[in-house]
């Protein structure tokens, strides 16, 4: 029978369409299996074959889960959005939410001809507004609450108020900016203005100077993971250290619960140990370091105290406000310079530079509070602000970095030494400076030293013993348009939240998506954007008073904002009163199976952790962690082509060729290569692109030879294959089957469309057991015990697959399972039933079509999957193999229940055995049950 896999899957997605199979109950009586992709943006470019392979896996999963009897959320929507829709809109003038919408049809269409089991009544849109009104909501729960270190909790901000009013700062202990004293009297004699400054130093969310990555040529701060070598990653420009009043989430004050919490977690081991390393948790000391002739005090964090009397020099981080104070007039404009330069580095650059050494003195001097000596004081990049104080005290003999630092710039090296016993890890001073002998660290080993230095430290109230965290508080604001609207507004310079009622702030209209000619960001050129407080609603700009009605905050919201906790709205996504009721994230509770892309470590799940935590902290919702198992999945790989133009001409050589020409190696689009070869058709190259109009041709045998190489599929390497087109020739099952096929899900494997046919050749075998010819024949005839026993090996087999994630392997245990059965014959319901739902959760179209030939009204997908039955996989017989001195000789079927003494009777007498041995004596007959026969002459 014809295998119509074009008729036959859109006559299934139409069906699961219009009878919204996959809706999900949110009826508590069943189990339920939350599982969920990591959230797509919507790109122009649409999917390649590369991007459902995380689908596919969940997808499969979802379904065997339903086969199991749960009730199982398997949500979509889009992470909408981003800077490649508003730097579109800035070259065309076109409304980002246009091209939004088409972005997110064009993965509709392409995900539902895939066939996935989403619930697509569920879809959320991080860009719209009853979407981001409760991204708003979370905001303002954020800005009204603390961090109070006694309850390691966030708590109402409240709370702290009504501990300033009877107490002032007596007692608190808080995580917040600055150290603040006051009594209960002058915080009641406080003006509102000065109370609401000083709970800005409480709150997490907070407004503060902040050191950003500013790209000028798109107006806006960019994240750590938007910024390569320096330059954004869209469209490569320049971007520079900057200091600018910023929104920050105080993320730094769940750093030790973050930690803490990825012991309990199912995660890929390199995922949390990214995360444990961008937590960075460090024990040592905080030391104060007074400034030579001056009142000012330089504080240090360091994990290694006791080398402080091996410190010779000082450095301090470039942004660090102190250099402004310290450095000289004779050494400003050196300083100013390296500055200047030190701004066109990202952090993240800095910190990847382990090698270089660059710095500048500032001119002044610290006193090193044991040995009494000067220190020089430098500034220099490999130093980060956002690190401990940004500032360190430099050991060159016992830190390597240092070291070069003190070789490069002449500067003393000290080894520390204690009664003869050096007490430290490593020294590089033995051959270029000189020791101490530190009677203080006398016969102390490296953890006794250090705990006497930071006793010490303690004693002289110089410092104190600490634990220090490199993950900085996470900047909060975006100066663009596409982006949550932050609702705040600034009265005396100070901000106040929206009331609720208000929300959502909707993204105003503006003429352009530039900042102002004022430099503010492209909100500010919204008409329409100003908070009237009296009555409580959005005006005209041009009607800010200052009295009555304030400026908005003109930036927006960065792009984690509304991906840290969209996991909770699918739970309850069309609810206008609350962001998810409580019942409802009680009843789904964690993400069950999480599966995604390992570029998201740091920036997006540590994130949702932080609000997940927030919530949990604030009563909102119960669960500490978002995300309980989670699956990286590897990429699928693009066979690239490339062809080799020679250097100053538009001559293009075969690639055996190249050796006798200089040449450029460039891209080529693969789908210009004949019927999938490595042959160029120049004729259609030459169409290709204006400037290959004319190109002339080197060729190898009458032929245009191109490269080939595997590499990430990429649009801008023309390498990518379209689902689309993979769906029409052979079919979404085939798809799918294939993308399984290919290899295990978490590691990378490379794309080759010559391979569909074999699991195409398969879908056909498959669809063919149920027919004969033209007719489809099932009969209810008892199985045999050999078709059982091919049955029940294969549910064994997908069952542990499934559940172990081992994708690739349940395909080919279809494949065998159908090869057996086809020569078997089979055509008994009691196998092809079970066999076709076994199959559903891999090719959903195919089997849907059988179950209803089979004579089904109901849709295969909430059928019980099979359940296995060991007795048929038992051996009735066994073939054991006859050896002579260890030869094996022949095979003898014998029952598996038999004794060794009863095989020894059988063997002996067997007219084979008695032919090998003639006049011989076995020496030893070696019998291992249900193994094997060993006769020794």
């Amino acid at each position: 029978m014809f295998y119509d896999h074009q008729q036959i899957e859109k006559k299934w997605q139409k069906y699961w369409e219009e009878n919204q199979t996959y809706k999900t109950s949110d009826a508590t009586s069943k189990p339920k299996f939350y599982v969920l992709d990591m959230f797509p943006y919507p790109s122009g470019a649409g999917l390649h074959v590369g991007h459902p392979l995380g689908y596919i896996a969940s997808d499969i999963y979802a379904r065997y889960k339903r086969h199991q009897g749960y009730n199982v959320l398997h949500p979509v929507g889009y992470d909408s959005f981003g800077l490649p829709a508003e730097q579109y809109a800035i070259q065309t003038g076109q409304h980002p939410a246009v091209t939004t919408e088409q972005n997110i049809n064009r993965y509709e269409e392409q995900l539902k001809k895939i066939g996935f089991s989403f619930d697509w009544s569920r879809e959320i849109r991080t860009s719209d507004a009853s979407y981001y009104k409760w991204t708003q909501w979370i905001f303002i729960q954020l800005f009204h609450s603390w961090y109070n270190k006694d309850t390691d909790k966030a708590e109402s901000i409240d709370t702290l108020i009504k501990h300033f009013e009877a107490k002032g700062t007596e007692g608190l202990n808080a995580n917040q900016n600055d150290e603040l004293n006051f009594t209960a009297e002058e915080w009641k004699a406080a003006s509102e203005e000065d109370k609401q400054d000083i709970l800005l130093n409480y709150r997490l969310a907070f407004r503060a100077e902040t050191t950003v990555n500013w790209c000028p040529a798109l107006g806006t701060v960019l994240a750590n993971d938007e910024v390569i070598g320096g330059k954004s990653e869209r469209g490569g420009f320049p971007v520079y250290q900057k200091k600018m009043m910023q929104w920050s989430m105080r993320i730094s004050a769940y750093s030790e619960r973050l930690l803490q919490g990825l012991a309990t977690l199912d995660w890929p081991q390199p995922l949390k140990d990214s995360q444990e390393y961008w937590i960075g948790k460090s024990q040592g000391a905080k030391v104060k370091f007074l400034v030579d002739g001056s009142e000012n005090q330089i504080e240090v964090f360091t994990t290694r105290p006791d080398t402080i009397f091996g410190s010779t020099f000082m450095v301090l981080a470039p942004e660090n406000p102190l250099v402004e104070n310290i450095t000289t007039e004779a050494q400003k404009a050196e300083v100013e310079n390296y500055i200047a330069e030190t701004s066109k580095k990202t952090e993240r650059d800095r910190m990847a530079d382990v090698k270089s050494v660059s710095g500048a003195f500032t001119g002044s001097y610290a006193i090193n509070p044991f040995t009494g000596k000067k220190m020089p004081i430098y500034i220099s990049d490999y130093v980060l602000m956002g690190y401990g104080t940004g500032a360190v005290m430099a050991v060159p003999a016992h830190d390597e970095r240092d070291h070069r630092f003190a070789k490069k710039f002449g500067l003393e090296i000290i080894e520390v030494v204690a009664g003869g016993e050096n007490v430290q890890e490593e020294a590089f001073s033995s051959k270029d400076g000189e020791c101490i002998n530190s009677d203080f660290l006398n016969g102390l080993n490296y953890e006794e030293a250090k705990s006497k230095i930071i006793e010490e430290i303690v004693k002289r109230n110089i410092g104190e013993g600490t634990i220090n965290y490199r993950q900085r508080d996470a900047i909060f604001s975006r100066q663009r348009y596409w982006g949550e609207p932050v609702p705040v507004y600034f009265k005396n310079d100070l901000p106040y939240t929206l009331p609720v009622s208000a929300l959502p702030l909707a993204l105003p209209e503006v003429e352009k998506y530039l900042p102002t000619e004022d430099g503010d960001p492209p909100l500010g050129n919204a008409k329409d954007f100003a908070w009237d407080e009296a009555n409580q609603k959005v005006v005209a700009t041009d009607l800010i008073d200052n009295v009555t009605v304030f400026p908005l905050e003109l930036s927006t919201m960065p792009g984690w904002a509304g991906s840290s906790w969209y996991f909770l709205r699918y739970m309850d996504p069309h609810d206008d009163e609350v962001f998810c009721k409580k019942e409802l994230s009680d009843y789904w509770g964690q993400v069950d199976l999480y599966i995604g892309g390992s570029e998201h470590a740091t920036g997006h799940l540590l994130y949702s952790r932080f609000w997940n935590m927030f919530l949990k902290d604030r009563g909102y919702i119960e669960q500490n962690e978002p995300f309980q198992k989670l699956i990286n999945q590897g990429m699928i790989l693009g066979m690239s082509a490339f062809v080799f133009r020679v250097d100053g001409t538009n001559q293009f050589v075969s690639k055996a060729l190249t050796g006798d020409y200089k040449t450029q190696k460039i891209h080529v689009d693969v789908s210009l290569l004949k019927g999938g070869s490595d042959e160029l058709d120049t004729e259609a190259f030459k169409k290709w692109r204006p400037e290959f109009a004319d190109a002339e041709f080197i060729l190898e045998d009458g032929k245009y030879i191109t490269e080939r190489e595997v590499e990430k599929m990429s649009k801008s390497k023309f390498n990518v294959v379209n689902p689309d087109d993979i769906s029409e020739e052979f079919g979404a099952d085939c798809l799918r089957l294939y993308e399984m096929f290919l290899g295990p899900l978490e590691q990378s494997k490379p794309w080759n469309t010559q391979g569909l046919s074999g699991v195409y050749g398969f879908l056909k075998k498959f669809w063919n057991l149920y027919f004969d010819g033209d007719t489809f024949v099932v009969n209810d005839e008892e199985p045999t015990k050999a078709e059982y026993k091919v049955l029940h090996t294969l549910i064994k087999k997908v069952v542990y697959d499934v559940e172990n994630f081992s994708f690739n392997t349940s395909v080919s245990s279809f494949m065998i399972a159908v090869n057996e059965l086809q020569k078997l014959k089979c055509n008994k319901r009691a196998i092809l039933e079970p066999l076709a739902v076994i199959i559903s959760p891999y090719a959903p179209h195919i089997c849907e079509e059988l179950w209803s030939l089979l004579g089904h009204n109901e849709s295969v997908e909430y059928v019980k999957f099979p359940e296995l039955n060991e007795t048929y996989l038992v051996e009735d017989e066994i073939e054991y193999p006859v050896s002579f001195n260890g030869k094996m000789k022949f095979k003898l079927p014998l029952s598996a229940t038999l004794t060794a003494d009863e095989i020894e009777a059988i063997i002996l007498k067997d007219e084979r055995v008695l032919n090998f041995l003639g006049d011989q004596t076995p020496k030893k007959l070696i019998i291992v049950p249900k193994k094997i026969i060993n006769i020794v002459l």
